[in-house]
């Protein structure tokens, strides 16, 4: 039995990590590590591209044995040109809710300790 399978979407989520790699802890890398800005940033990226698909084996279907064709040059700095589009966009569009959220997170270990009385 054969599933069918978005190649593209692997390839646009290893893309995405390699450019949030480029960019700094604060607050970028940290923003996009949140699960819903990830599928936020992963989900404007493929809106905008054409998505190629293949049925593949169903034992196979969940591993990361297959990949898209090399892209060409022109092809592989628009994907990018895209994500680098995504990130400013999602960072704009959520900068108050990113600005909270990360401040919460780094906030809970600084509290003071109430165990030494």
């Amino acid at each position: 039995m054969k599933t069918v399978v978005n190649l593209t979407e692997k390839s646009v989520i290893r893309d995405i990590e390699k450019v949030l790699d480029n960019y700094s802890y604060y607050p970028y890398r940290q923003a996009f590590a949140i699960p819903d800005l990830r599928q936020e940033l992963i989900a404007y990226v493929l809106s905008r591209i054409p998505c190629l698909y293949s049925a593949v084996e169903h034992e196979k279907a969940y591993s990361h044995s297959y990949e898209l064709p090399r892209q060409p040059l022109e092809q592989q700095l628009h994907l990018e040109n895209l994500i680098h589009q995504g990130i400013l966009f999602i960072m704009q569009e959520k900068s108050d809710w990113i600005r909270r959220h990360i401040c919460e997170t780094l906030n809970v270990g600084c509290e003071a300790s109430h165990w030494f009385g």
